[in-house]
């Protein structure tokens, strides 16, 4: 008897994958396009046609962590109908303990990394980075504060100084650190 074998992901899907391992644990720069079609198994000219060259993949590998990452915050923020602003903090602890070898945001190295100011991934880094502080200032907003802007740049710095204090080990207990100072903000801008 024969089973049927699993079929094999898109090109495209095992070309994300594999870039999303190797840039996140190797970094960019260092991982070369070959490197890549190796590990999804495909030839070169399969990566040129999807995505056009290396510049391109990167800005779809980091749209795909985006992406990733607003669905498990969103999970975050509706399992978390009492602490919706707090739950940012949830979904990164997700990330930190599901993560095979956590190297913080992917969205900070990649932007270390390039230099070129018009390269692809700026804009993916930048849409990132904006969603993140619209979302916090919506969650804000509807957790009644009086300045939800403000409340959200400041929760925007928490956050990441909190994936650095996870990446590093810094300080003791980082996670709990950053819901009790979000926390307190929202609880000081509800007194004015």
């Amino acid at each position: 008897m024969v089973l049927d074998a699993q079929p094999s992901p898109p090109a495209r899907e095992r070309l994300l994958t594999a870039a999303g391992e190797l840039f996140y644990t190797r970094g960019i720069n260092a991982t070369g396009i070959d490197a890549i079609v190796e590990r999804a198994g495909v030839a070169l000219a399969t990566l040129y046609k999807h995505f056009g060259g290396k510049d391109r993949l990167v800005a779809a590998y980091l749209e795909e962590r985006d992406r990733r990452w607003r669905v498990d915050w969103e999970a975050a923020i509706a399992a978390a109908p009492e602490q919706r602003v707090v739950a940012i903090f949830d979904a990164l602890e997700r990330w930190w303990v599901t993560e095979d070898r956590y190297r913080g945001c992917a969205q900070v190295d990649a932007a270390v990394e390039i230099t070129d100011v018009d390269h692809p991934a700026i804009a993916a880094i930048a849409r990132h980075k904006t969603h993140l502080r619209q979302r916090l200032t919506e969650l804000a907003s509807e957790a009644g504060a009086a300045e939800p802007e403000q409340i959200a740049a400041d929760i925007v710095v928490i956050y990441e100084g909190t994936i650095t204090a996870l990446l590093l080990q810094t300080v003791p207990d980082p996670l709990q650190r950053a819901r009790r100072l979000t926390a307190g903000l929202l609880l000081i801008d509800s007194r004015k």
